[in-house]
C-alpha cells in the first residue's frame, strides 16, 4: 500500500473514464450551458398558455423533455469533474455555477406543473382526441396528477423551486467537508509501514490480520469524526430542517411520507422492512456469534467486523482479472448482454483508481445522450470486484432503459435503482461458489456472501431505521445534537449487532460518515432491491432464458410504469413482506452451511 495517493494528473489515462466523450472541452461545455440557458428561456415564456390548447400542452412538453435531457448531460460532465478530484477549484467553481444556472431555471419554469393540475380530466381526454402526438405524454401526465394534493400554487411553486439551492447545501458542504477538508492520521500497517488513512483505505485497512491495525485505524479515523461531530451534526440538522420544510409547505404528513409517495411508493414498503429485519435480528446475532468462535477472541469488537473470518484464502485481484471474472459471472445474461459490458470495459466507461482528492465510494451515473460512467476507488479486494460487477448492473440498467424508453421514461425510479446492480452481486457469488472445489476457499466466500447480507439487508435497514428515528425526532421539536445523534446510532448498533458485539463508544459517531444519510430516504432501497435480486438471480440460474428475458423487461421499463408493478415483471411483489423473508431465510441458510464447514 503506497505511503501517499497520486495526484490527478499522475494517475494513467488508460484506467480514467473518457469524458471527452460528452464534450470535447470547456470551451463546448459552456456552449451547451449557454444553450441550455436559452431553453429555459423559450420554456419559460409559454407561463400563462401551457394548457391552452392540445398542442400548446404538446410543445410544452416537448420542450421541458428536450431542455431536460440537455441540463442532465451537462450536470454529468462537471459532476464527475468535480468528483474525481474534489480539490480542484475550478471544476467546483463550475459544479456550483451549474448549480445556480439549474435552479434559476427551474425556478423559471415552475408554473408548468400547476397550470397542467388546473385541467379537468375530460378536457386532458379530449386534448388526446385532438392531438394523438400528445398519448406519448399519458403516462407523465397521470403520474403528475397522482401528486395534485401536494402541488401548489405557481408563486409558491416558484418560491420553492428557488429554494432548491439553499435546501441542497447541507449535502454538498457535508461532501466538500468530508471528502476534501477533512484529513485523517497516519497508522502503521502490519509491514511496518506508515499509512495515511483515506476514506478509500479504511476499509482494506480493518481487514488486515493485524488486530492492532485494525484496531487503530478504527480508533484514529473516528476520532477525527468524533473531533468534528458538533460540525457535522449541524449539517446534518439542516439537511433535515429543509426536508421537514418541503414536506409540510407539500401538505405531507412527515418526511418519510414525502419521500417515498415522491417516487409512487407507500411508506408501508419502508416499515415492512424494518419491521420484517426486526423480527430477524436472531439471525444477525447468530452471524456475530459465528464471527467471535470463528476468530477466535474472547470479545468481538466492531473493529472486527471487516477483517475475513476465514484465514490464508484473501488474495489481491488485478483489475483485468477481475474484469475477466466478473464477464464470466454473467454469461447467464446472454451474449448481447456482454457485449455492452464488454463495450465499456474497452472504451473508458471506468474512472478506477483511488487518487488524492477523488470522491470517495463508488457509484454509476450518465445522462440520455452519454455512455454510462462507473466511479470506482479500485484496490484490488474481493470486494472491490464485488463493487465493479454492482456498479455495472446500474450501467446495464441505465442502458437497457435508454436503449428501450423515450427520454421521458428512461430515468427509472430511485426505488428499483438498486436491483440490477444487487443481482449482479449474486451472479458473481454464485458463480463463484459453484467454481470452487476448495472447502476452505467456500468457507471463505460463504463468508463474504454472509457480509454482503450483513451490509446490505441488516446495515441498511439499521441505516433506514436510523433516518426515520432522527427525522421523527426533528418533526417532534428535539434538536439533533452531536450526542443525541451519537445515542440514537449507538442504541440501534447494539440492537442489531446483539450481544455478542462489543458496540465500541466510538461506533456511536459513525452516522457523521455516511453519505448516504444526505440522499433522502434512500438506503432502504439497498435492502428492499437486494431481497428482491436474490429471488431474481435465484430464477435465472433456475430457469434460464425465461427468467432472463423477464429480467430483461424490467431493466428497459425506465419508469413507465410504477416500481412495485415493474417488479412484478421481474416475479418480485414488494407490496408484501414476504421476499425481505424469503431473503432473509438464505441468510439463515447460508449460516447454517458455514457453520458446519467450520466445525
Amino acid at each position: 500500500m503506497a505511503n501517499t495517493l497520486p495526484k490527478r494528473d499522475q494517475v494513467a489515462v488508460e484506467d480514467t473514464w473518457n469524458l471527452s466523450l460528452m464534450y470535447a472541452d470547456r470551451d463546448a461545455w459552456e456552449a451547451d450551458v449557454k444553450l441550455a440557458q436559452e431553453m429555459g428561456k423559450k420554456l419559460a415564456a409559454r407561463e400563462g398558455h401551457v394548457c391552452g390548447s392540445a398542442r400548446s400542452l404538446l410543445e410544452t412538453l416537448q420542450q421541458n423533455t428536450d431542455l431536460y435531457r440537455k441540463l442532465g448531460h451537462l450536470d454529468v460532465y462537471v459532476s464527475c469533474l468535480s468528483d474525481q478530484d474534489t480539490g480542484n477549484d475550478t471544476h467546483q467553481e463550475m459544479s456550483q455555477r451549474f448549480c445556480s444556472i439549474l435552479a434559476g431555471i427551474q425556478s423559471s419554469i415552475s408554473f408548468i406543473t400547476p397550470e397542467i393540475l388546473e385541467l379537468e380530466p375530460a378536457q386532458l381526454e379530449s386534448y388526446y382526441q385532438q392531438c394523438p402526438e400528445l398519448e406519448a405524454y399519458r403516462i407523465d401526465l397521470e403520474d403528475t396528477l397522482r401528486l395534485k394534493p401536494h402541488i401548489l400554487s405557481k408563486e409558491m411553486e416558484k418560491l420553492l423551486a428557488d429554494a432548491a439551492e439553499v435546501c441542497g447545501n447541507p449535502g454538498q458542504t457535508y461532501s466538500i467537508f468530508s471528502n476534501a477538508d477533512m484529513k485523517f492520521p497516519e497508522v502503521m500497517d502490519e509491514n511496518g509501514e506508515m499509512v495515511q488513512i483515506t476514506h478509500g483505505r479504511f476499509v482494506p485497512l480493518e481487514e488486515s490480520v493485524d488486530r492492532r491495525v485494525r484496531k487503530e485505524t478504527f480508533e484514529k479515523l473516528y476520532g477525527v469524526y468524533k473531533q468534528y461531530s458538533r460540525t457535522l451534526a449541524s449539517i446534518y440538522s439542516g439537511h433535515v430542517k429543509q426536508l421537514i420544510f418541503q414536506a409540510q409547505a407539500r401538505h405531507y404528513s412527515n418526511t418519510l411520507e414525502a419521500a417515498v409517495n415522491e417516487v409512487n411508493v407507500s411508506p408501508q414498503v419502508y416499515h415492512n422492512l424494518i419491521d420484517t429485519v426486526n423480527q430477524n435480528l436472531d439471525k444477525m446475532h447468530r452471524y456475530v456469534r459465528l464471527r467471535k468462535r470463528l476468530l477466535g477472541v474472547d470479545e468481538l469488537h466492531m473493529y472486527d467486523i471487516y477483517t475475513p473470518i476465514i484465514a490464508g484464502v484473501s488474495k489481491k485481484i488485478p483489475f483485468a482479472e477481475a474484469k475477466e471474472t466478473v464477464l464470466k459471472a454473467l454469461a447467464p445474461l446472454g451474449e448481447d448482454y456482454l457485449q455492452v459490458v464488454r463495450e465499456g470495459f474497452e472504451n473508458r466507461w471506468i474512472d478506477v483508481y483511488e487518487n488524492e482528492g477523488k470522491r470517495s465510494g463508488a457509484y454509476s451515473t450518465g445522462s440520455y445522450d452519454s455512455c454510462p460512467y462507473i466511479l470506482l476507488n479500485y484496490s484490488g479486494t474481493l470486494d472491490d470486484m464485488f463493487t465493479l460487477i454492482h456498479e455495472m448492473g446500474h450501467s446495464m440498467h441505465t442502458w437497457h432503459s435508454n436503449h428501450a424508453q423515450p427520454p421521458m421514461y428512461a430515468g427509472y425510479r430511485i426505488f428499483v435503482a438498486e436491483v440490477a446492480s444487487t443481482c449482479n452481486e449474486i451472479l458473481l457469488m454464485e458463480y463463484l461458489l459453484a467454481h470452487t472445489t476448495d472447502k476452505k476457499e467456500r468457507a471463505y466466500l460463504l463468508n463474504h456472501y454472509l457480509d454482503s447480507f450483513k451490509g446490505t439487508v441488516y446495515r441498511q435497514t439499521m441505516f433506514a431505521e436510523y433516518e426515520m428515528v432522527t427525522n421523527r425526532m426533528a418533526e417532534e421539536g428535539q434538536s439533533l445534537t452531536a450526542e443525541a445523534l451519537t445515542k440514537v446510532y449507538y442504541d440501534l448498533n447494539c440492537k442489531y449487532y446483539g450481544p455478542d458485539m462489543v458496540s465500541d463508544p466510538e461506533i456511536g459517531v459513525e452516522w457523521a460518515r455516511i453519505p448516504h444519510f444526505y440522499y433522502n430516504f434512500y438506503v432502504y432501497q439497498y435492502a428492499t432491491s437486494f431481497s428482491a435480486a436474490v429471488a431474481i438471480a435465484r430464477s435465472i440460474l433456475k430457469e434460464g432464458a425465461p427468467a432472463v428475458e423477464r429480467y430483461k423487461k424490467f431493466l428497459s421499463g425506465g419508469c413507465s410504469q410504477p416500481p412495485v408493478e415493474l417488479l412484478k415483471i421481474a416475479g418480485v411483489d414488494l407490496t408484501t413482506a414476504q421476499p425481505i423473508q424469503d431473503a432473509l431465510e438464505v441468510f439463515g441458510q447460508v449460516i447454517e452451511e458455514l457453520e458446519e464447514l467450520t466445525r
